[in-house]
């Protein structure tokens, strides 16, 4: 999933703005796709999982077939590699027909980009299945950790963090994080998260502090050395308690969140976790998991958000990125994206602002036995501020990695 840009990348930055010499004008749509024809897009996305990998491979075969543009998916183990190279480009003076087209991106690597001048646009909104979407009913798709998008970004799946548990092994869940300290002291070894700085273990850390923390409005502002200590503590405490009770007392992680599901699978722990809300009715729809398996949420809620898509300032194929872009937004792939059987992640489209037959594409979906009602769900808490998270994953590498 996407990760967080260096810190030392971000001060590195040029301070002057690149001009966008010879980029296509996203309010001119015919000529953006008639730009678009012929163009290869570099597709820097989040190679992890290859029902992810699968879907992006179809919706670039659609896209050939129907506007002539050829996609690449460049498959990242880390969204900052991508961002890196685009820094590096702007240092060396490439601020045009740079190596990456689009980048599937979130939180500090979007906040960092558009802090420096390193993206291209507006745009988001001039693409026609924009209006599809409503953004004064879901903020989230024009705020990325809580940071204003202004444009410069289009959000293309929805995602909500859920956790799971076998009924057959597991009569209630606990749910809330002082429900899993106790039930885990009860149960030591059946619980783990992912190391950090991978992007499950750090929405564990980030649903921890929000629901542990005397103030969580102040997660909405940058980190500060004042707020920070503070903030913190009741975290630090939590994880303290927490790890001698992990799967192997906490001297070992789980690398990913499909090492959750696998170790489920092979009896090693009773509760996984993962921020898509169909994870659980996907691996019991690829037998991965038994049907015995089902989703909950945090009585206090749990952390959701959009993912979005950006475009560098010196993309050599913006007019194809957005072409692409576009028709990722379109009901056709958001419904598709949204089968469990295929990836079943979560529209960002509002359903009364599409024709019949588009809504019946997704009333038609089998979401699958796990998978929990957006009344289940309930509202997504919002991130916190994108800056906390290097902190946040550099004191837990000294508090609790495993080369500590």
């Amino acid at each position: 999933m996407p990760r967080p840009l260096p810190l030392a990348l971000g001060l590195a930055a040029i301070l002057a703005a690149p001009a966008y010499a010879q980029q296509p004008d996203p309010a001119d749509w015919t000529s953006v796709r008639a730009e678009a024809q012929g163009q290869t897009v570099y597709f820097n996305a989040w190679g992890g999982s290859e029902i992810v990998n699968d879907f992006i491979g179809w919706a670039a075969a659609e896209v050939q077939d129907r506007h002539g543009v050829t996609v690449e998916h460049v498959r990242l183990a880390d969204t900052a590699d991508a961002v890196s190279r685009v820094v590096a480009e702007r240092a060396a003076g490439v601020d045009q027909g740079g190596a990456v087209d689009l980048i599937w991106i979130n939180g500090a690597n979007f906040a960092s980009m558009h802090e420096q001048g390193l993206l291209f646009g507006p745009w988001a909104e001039s693409v026609p299945n924009w209006a599809l979407t409503d953004p004064v009913a879901n903020p989230l798709l024009t705020h990325d950790f809580t940071v204003p998008t202004d444009g410069m970004e289009l959000p293309w799946a929805m995602a909500q963090l859920v956790f799971f548990y076998d009924t057959a092994r597991l009569d209630a869940p606990p749910t809330s994080m002082a429900a899993l300290l106790d039930w885990a002291e009860v149960n030591p070894g059946r619980f783990a998260y992912p190391a950090l700085p991978d992007f499950h273990g750090t929405t564990f850390l980030k649903q921890a502090l929000v629901e542990l923390t005397a103030d969580p409005a102040a997660l909405a502002a940058p980190v500060t050395d004042a707020t920070y200590t503070a903030v913190t503590a009741p975290l630090w405490a939590y994880l303290d308690a927490l790890t001698p009770y992990l799967w192997r007392a906490g001297q070992a992680y789980p690398a990913t969140a499909p090492s959750l599901i696998q170790m489920m699978a092979d009896g090693e722990i009773d509760i996984a976790f993962n921020f898509n809300p169909n994870e659980a009715s996907n691996a019991i729809a690829n037998f991965q998991l038994p049907d015995t398996v089902r989703s909950f949420v945090m009585e206090g809620g749990t952390l959701g958000n959009a993912s979005f898509l950006a475009i560098p300032y010196n993309a050599n194929a913006a007019a194809g990125a957005m072409v692409f872009a576009d028709f990722l937004l379109s009901p056709e792939a958001q419904a598709r994206m949204q089968d469990p059987s295929v990836w079943g992640s979560g529209t960002v489209l509002a359903m009364d602002r599409l024709t019949p037959d588009d809504r019946a594409r997704f009333e038609a979906l089998d979401l699958g036995v796990a998978t929990l009602s957006p009344d289940e769900l309930g509202d997504p808490l919002p991130e916190p501020h994108p800056s906390w998270v290097a902190r946040l994953e550099a004191d837990w590498t000294v508090r609790y990695g495993v080369t500590r």
